[in-house]
């Protein structure tokens, strides 16, 4: 995706969440800020702006954003639950309605077995409590390809999360009838006669 893309995907961004008044918060890792910088290089990006944390090492990621000990020493920096804690911890922290988090392995070097160059974690969380993650595989397509592809998945999520919970279907409910409709009529019974009545002539 191109610079000027990147671009469009930032406003648009920040045009919904001027309308929905709702301020955002970023967390990085491999992307070093690259995802704020993008809101940041539009005009008027301080209604929405709220904050950006860049988190490179684990302390910064325990330190300020307030990831446990344990998930980092469990999971690893570059996790869905490291990536979780980031997002909740820039939503709290950074005082936002919308968080983003990124974290991944950029290369070239920094692979281990089960994380592969390319590999990255995102997660947005809200201040309603809804949170969405997603893993991406980019390949070893080197360094600045996956950190802009990082921006890119990033900018989505925020504006998927920013766009509201989805909608559940309502029941569709039927049209009353017209007041000028027939209804049909109900089938009469047919009746019942005990005999014949004989007819009696009067004097």
């Amino acid at each position: 995706m191109s610079a000027s893309e990147i671009r469009s995907l930032a406003r648009s961004l920040l045009d919904l969440c001027k309308m929905r008044k709702l301020m955002v918060a970023t967390a990085e890792s491999c992307t070093g800020g690259l995802v704020c910088a993008a809101l940041v290089d539009i005009p008027g990006s301080s209604a929405v702006v709220a904050s950006g944390f860049i988190t490179y090492s684990n302390e910064a990621k325990h330190d300020l954003l307030g990831v446990s000990s344990e998930t980092l020493a469990t999971f690893g920096a570059v996790s869905k639950e490291a990536a979780i804690g980031m997002a909740k911890g820039a939503l709290k922290k950074g005082k936002a309605d919308l968080a983003v988090s990124v974290t991944g392995i950029a290369g070239p070097g920094g692979a281990t077995p089960g994380k592969p160059v390319g590999l990255v974690h995102f997660a947005a969380a809200a201040r309603d409590g809804r949170v969405i993650t997603r893993e991406k595989r980019f390949g070893a397509i080197g360094r600045t390809a996956v950190r802009t592809r990082s921006v890119v998945e990033a900018l989505k999520l925020l504006t998927e999360l920013a766009r509201g919970p989805a909608r559940s279907a309502k029941a569709v409910k039927r049209p009353a009838p017209a007041a000028g409709r027939l209804r049909p009529r109900a089938a009469r019974k047919p009746r019942q006669t005990a005999g014949t009545r004989r007819r009696t002539s009067r004097p």
